[in-house]
C-alpha cells in the first residue's frame, strides 16, 4: 500500500475523532498514531533507538 494512501487512512481517522469526540479523542488519535508509525518503523528496522536519542539531543542545543 502506498504511503499516500496510509495518509489518507490517518486523516480520515483523525477527522472522524474530532468531528465525532472532539479535541482531546483528535490528539489522542494524533498521539497512537504517532507511537503506532514509530513501533512499526521501529520493527522493520527503519529505525534505532540511538536516532530517536540524536533528535533529542540535536534539539535541546
Amino acid at each position: 500500500m502506498s504511503r499516500a494512501i496510509v495518509g489518507m487512512f490517518a486523516g480520515m481517522a483523525l477527522a472522524f475523532a474530532g468531528y465525532f469526540g472532539g479535541f482531546g479523542a483528535f490528539l489522542l488519535v494524533a498521539a497512537l498514531g504517532a507511537v503506532g508509525y514509530a513501533v512499526g518503523r521501529y520493527l522493520e528496522g527503519g529505525a534505532r533507538r540511538e536516532d530517536l536519542r540524536v533528535l533529542f539531543e540535536r534539539r535541546n542545543r
